[in-house]
């Protein structure tokens, strides 16, 4: 996503800045947030199942809700972090201590999920609270301008505090502000004052997408739990694994990591700025999105892979391939990258791939690996044909 032009700022000198990787902590912080990933799964699955004693029952429309919702805010706060250890690498026992207090209001968070809606938002705003506040004390060792985030994220807090005392539909209204509230404040913080590091954003990003990307894997095991392995769960499972393979292939396959970190690094700092906001927190929303609806999607798959598919479950599952390849697509145009015609078209036809779910589910899942199979295979073609001789 570009952002407007109507609020860009003046362009700072750009100066050499020490090479920062990312840190074993970091990918600890990671763990944990993928932790919210699976239970933000299971909240989307529980839209196409019966509920559990004692749970009112939700639709797959309103699942998809509550989890775009609690991902949204969630996930604001998990690039505010990418971007705190940026700037203030936690290299001090006294950082590592407060980055491990912010990992317990991340725990705390995913945590409540399952009952956020139903009586559990009080909780998930106590470990938000802890979390904006533990990245408010760390920022301000590297700049001032995180003053200008603060009341954003204290507004969103309360919102979402406000929420747990009401009921189904009207709790959804403060979360929806607050998730507009914190989407929309990039237009209103500006970006001057975040100096970015290039490298340590790339390979940060690079590596949520693979440990996310695994997230789908444990759907695999989720969803045969209990079961008795034969051959259709053995072929559904294989298949499971080659469709998360033929996304990581889509998203590291080329060179891409080198390119962009030079589009970055090349740019003045408010605009690097401007340009990770685009690629990395907007651009990678719905390539994480994408990866939740296809986890819900192979546990149905695993669970009865030669029975046909609920059209919400075969709609899930092909619309989770299309938005991680328009997210995908989103985060290579913003940074000027190569981008692959064939990605929309193999989106498309990921989507008309619906329709062979609620014959067998097998075949759909087999079926969307085949067209990623094909969008890899043109790709490489393509790209081979531009750079011979």
């Amino acid at each position: 996503m570009r952002l407007p032009a109507w609020f860009a700022e003046p362009a700072e000198q750009a100066t050499p800045e020490p090479e920062l990787r990312v840190s074993t902590l970091e990918l600890f912080f990671d763990l944990v947030f993928v932790f919210t990933i699976t239970q933000l799964t299971h909240v989307l699955v529980a839209g196409l199942e019966a509920p559990e004693p004692g749970h009112r029952a939700v639709t797959i429309g309103e699942s998809a809700l509550q989890v775009l919702l609690v991902f949204g805010v969630m996930w604001w706060m998990y690039s505010g972090y990418v971007w705190l250890l940026n700037s203030v690498p936690p290299v001090r026992p006294a950082r590592r201590v407060l980055v491990l207090l912010g990992m317990t209001g991340f725990l705390l968070m995913a945590l409540a999920i399952p009952t956020t809606f139903e009586g559990g938002g009080l909780a998930f705003a106590v470990g938000y609270l802890l979390l904006i506040a533990v990245h408010g004390a760390l920022y301000l060792q590297a700049t001032k301008a995180i003053v200008r985030v603060v009341p954003f994220n204290l507004a969103a807090t309360v919102l979402i505090g406000v929420a747990s005392f009401l009921e189904a539909p009207y709790t959804y209204l403060p979360w929806t502000a607050a998730l507009v509230l914190l989407w929309g404040s990039p237009y209103f913080i500006g970006q001057k004052g975040f100096t970015l590091r290039a490298p340590h954003v790339v390979e940060r990003h690079g590596l949520l997408v693979i440990v996310v990307l695994g997230e789908s894997m444990l759907a695999i095991g989720i969803g045969a739990a209990d079961l008795e392995v034969d051959l259709g769960l053995g072929v559904a499972g294989a298949l499971g694994l080659c469709l998360a393979a033929c996304l990581w292939w889509a998203y590291f396959g080329g060179d891409d990591e080198v390119a962009a970190e030079h589009a970055l690094a090349s740019a003045e700092p408010v605009q690097r700025t401007r340009m990770i906001l685009g690629a990395y927190f907007y651009g990678h929303i719905p390539i994480l999105l994408g990866v939740i609806a296809v986890s819900g999607g192979i546990k149905k798959v695993i669970g009865h892979p030669l029975d046909p598919l609920k059209p919400s479950a075969a709609i899930m599952l092909s619309a989770g391939v299309a938005l991680y390849l328009a997210g995908d697509f989103w985060f290579r145009r913003v940074l000027a990258l190569r981008q692959a015609q064939v990605r929309s078209l193999a989106a498309i036809a990921a989507l008309v791939a619906t329709a062979i779910g609620l014959w067998s589910a097998m075949a759909q899942l087999a079926v969307l690996v085949l067209i990623l199979v094909t969008m890899l295979a043109a790709e490489h073609r393509r790209t081979t044909a531009t750079t011979a001789p």
